[in-house]
């Protein structure tokens, strides 16, 4: 009777902690998942790309401890530590998990390194064939430490504060993959989209695959809301951006969608103009991330379609000061009343005064409180 009762107390305990965790995970109700979901709230949710970075003393300082950077992306403990130190600091409403883009290709058996002062760095690929054979075992066994990162930072943040999972976009790795560094304008991969368009399209293919099962990997460690990084697609044409930034990533939503239908998602499709509208319209994200090209009539309009986020100039808020206040209270004045996450149009630069950042949360809370 004492056995017997024994495993049935470890049975009630193992289903409260499994309860407690599903609260903890993609369903959490926070004023950020409710605005990101097209609900009202009394306050304005903000959180910056890049908080988590450079700008922050105590950021260099870990970074400087850990060695190299992948090093750092890959040790949950130190990824979990930088990824709450903005969130020690101000008073954000969410967190974005400390990783990077390219541990995706690094997943896949590409060389990737990051030199100092001048980015990342991968062993170009011309075809999906320059890859070892695809094995999702062996694909989230390497990026385990990130979704431990995860599970790390979900414990440790309020319940009133939300964490973000994120990817790379599949034109932006491809991109990556195929260059090898950063480029102003991927010139050379364009050439090859039109030059190999199936060979393209069949890495296109794989990152589809596994940008889709990183993602929903993601939600089951602890993330509450995605966030997907299309950096480069700006360089694109009408038709290259429909054909390589649009259909993939509508294509990712909807099977993140089919394993959760909840779960909040961001699109950021940066510098892309023309096809903001079009690409709300065909991926069927809950928000998109705009750069600080489109004026606020563009993003007012698009809220009666998606909750937009954004989209403060980077470089207004590393000046800072009355430009930066008065601009963030006239972004705040035009969106307020609709779906509206506050957010940069691009992530913190690393000379960036904190104090600055601090001023930002300021205003933005204080717009909500009268």
């Amino acid at each position: 009777m004492i056995h017997g009762s024994y495993y049935y107390y470890i049975l009630l305990i193992n289903i409260f902690i499994y309860f407690i965790g599903g609260l903890k995970s993609g369903s959490m109700k926070t004023e950020f998942i409710k605005r990101l979901s097209g609900e009202h709230t009394d306050h304005i949710p903000v959180w910056l790309m890049r908080q988590a970075g450079r700008y922050l003393p105590e950021y260099r300082e870990v970074r400087k401890n850990a060695g190299d950077f992948l090093t750092l992306c890959y040790t949950p403990k130190l990824a979990s530590e930088v990824t709450l130190q903005p969130l020690q600091r101000f008073d954000l409403d969410a967190a974005i998990i400390f990783s990077d883009i390219l541990v995706i290709p690094h997943a896949l058996g590409q060389k990737v390194w990051f030199e100092e002062g001048e980015g990342p760095r991968l062993d170009p690929i011309q075809s999906i064939d320059d890859l070892p054979e695809f094995n999702q075992d062996k694909f989230l066994n390497h990026l385990d430490p990130v979704f431990e990162a995860l599970r790390l930072t979900r414990a440790a943040l309020p319940d009133d504060k939300s964490l973000i999972g994120f990817a790379g976009a599949p034109w932006t790795l491809a991109c990556y993959m195929i260059n090898g560094r950063g480029s102003r304008d991927y010139q050379n991969v364009r050439h090859y989209t039109f030059q190999n368009p199936d060979a393209f399209q069949n890495i296109i293919d794989r990152l589809v695959d596994v940008i889709s099962i990183y993602l929903i990997e993601k939600i089951k460690n602890g993330a509450n809301a995605l966030q997907i990084f299309d950096s480069w697609c700006g360089v694109l044409s009408v038709e290259e951006f429909d054909r390589w930034s649009v259909q993939p990533t509508a294509e990712i939503v909807r099977r993140v969608r089919k394993a959760y239908p909840d779960i909040p998602m961001i699109g950021f499709p940066r510098m892309a103009g023309y096809g903001y509208e079009d690409y709300v319209e065909k991926t069927g994200i809950n928000a998109v991330s705009c750069d600080p090209t489109l004026p606020l009539s563009t993003l007012r309009a698009m809220q009666d379609h998606v909750c937009v986020q954004g989209n403060l100039d980077n470089l207004l808020l590393l000046k800072g000061g009355d430009a930066m206040v008065s601009q963030a209270k006239k972004i705040c004045e035009a969106l307020n009343d609709k779906p509206f996450i506050f957010n940069l149009g691009h992530g913190v630069i690393k000379e960036t005064p904190p104090e600055h950042v601090e001023l930002l949360i300021k205003t933005i809370k204080d717009f909500t409180r009268g």
